[in-house]
C-alpha cells in the first residue's frame, strides 16, 4: 500500500457500488482513512469496508441520505469523532431519472433535485465549515452537459448547478489552501448504467468516444485520486472531463 496521504481522511458518498466504490478503494490504496457513506445499501457499505481493512486500510461505513441536511451534519460529525477529522469529500451520490422535459414527473424532477443538488449542497456546506485547511473538494458533474443527450434535461440541469458551485466555492475557499474541482464521467460500465440497455445500444454509447469503449469505475477513480493526491494541488475551481474524447 502506498501511504503518500497516509493520516488523511476521505469522505466519499453513495460509496456502496459502481463509480463510489472504486473511488473509495482506489484512495484507501493510496493510504486515505475512508468514510463509506451510503443511503440503503448497508450489505453492500460492509463488504467494500471490510475489503478496504483486510487490505491494510482504514474505513468506516456511515448512513446518511445526502439529501437530508440533519443526516449530513450527523455523518461529518461521525467522520470526526472515528478519524479527528476530514480532509477530502467526494460527492458521488446521485441519481438518474430519465424522461423527456414534456413527460418528466414531479417525483422524479423532485427526487434529483433532492439527491444531486440540495445533496450536493449540503455535504459542501459541511466541508465547508468542517474540512481541514489543505482539503480537497471533488464533485461529480456529467459529460452530458457537453452532449446535450434528449431525456437528460433535468438530470443535466442538476449537474450544471454543481457545476456553478465547484466554481464559486473554489473562491469562497480562498485563504484555506482548499480545492474544490468536479470530474464530469461520460458513459461508465457500472450496473447502474448497464441495467436494462441492450447490447446494441451499450455498443453504441461504447464506440462514441473515439477511444472506443466504456469507461470503467476505475478510470474514473484515477482521475478522483489525481485531483486528490498532491499532484492535483494546483487544479482548482475546473471540470474534468473524464469521457475519453466523446465530447
Amino acid at each position: 500500500m502506498m501511504h503518500e496521504q497516509a493520516g488523511k481522511v476521505a469522505l466519499v458518498t453513495g460509496a456502496a457500488r459502481g463509480i463510489g466504490a472504486a473511488v473509495a478503494e482506489r484512495l484507501a490504496r493510496d493510504g486515505f482513512a475512508i468514510i463509506v457513506n451510503y443511503a440503503g445499501s448497508e450489505a453492500k457499505a460492509r463488504v467494500l469496508t471490510d475489503k478496504i481493512k483486510d487490505s491494510g486500510g482504514q474505513a468506516l461505513a456511515i448512513q446518511a441520505d445526502v439529501a437530508d441536511a440533519q443526516a449530513v451534519r450527523h455523518m461529518f460529525s461521525a467522520a470526526e469523532a472515528a478519524f479527528g477529522g476530514v480532509d477530502v469529500l467526494v460527492n458521488n451520490a446521485g441519481i438518474m431519472a430519465l424522461a423527456a422535459i414534456g413527460a418528466c414527473s414531479d417525483d422524479a424532477f423532485d427526487r434529483q433535485i433532492a439527491v444531486n443538488m440540495r445533496g450536493t449542497f449540503n455535504t459542501l456546506r459541511e466541508a465547508a465549515n468542517h474540512l481541514r485547511d489543505g482539503g480537497r473538494i471533488i464533485n461529480f458533474s456529467t459529460s452530458v452537459l457537453g452532449l446535450r443527450l434528449e431525456n437528460y434535461g433535468i438530470y443535466a440541469a442538476t449537474k450544471a448547478a454543481v457545476e456553478a458551485m465547484t466554481a464559486i466555492m473554489a473562491k469562497e475557499m480562498r485563504g484555506r489552501g482548499i480545492t474544490v474541482n468536479a470530474i464530469a464521467p461520460g458513459p461508465t460500465a457500472t450496473d447502474l448504467f448497464l441495467d436494462g440497455k441492450s447490447p446494441e445500444l451499450i455498443e453504441r454509447l461504447a464506440k462514441m468516444a473515439p477511444l472506443e469503449r466504456l469507461a470503467t469505475p476505475e478510470d474514473i477513480a484515477a482521475a478522483v485520486a489525481f485531483l486528490a493526491g498532491a499532484d492535483g494541488g494546483w487544479i482548482n475551481g475546473q471540470v474534468l472531463r473524464a469521457n475519453g474524447g466523446l465530447v
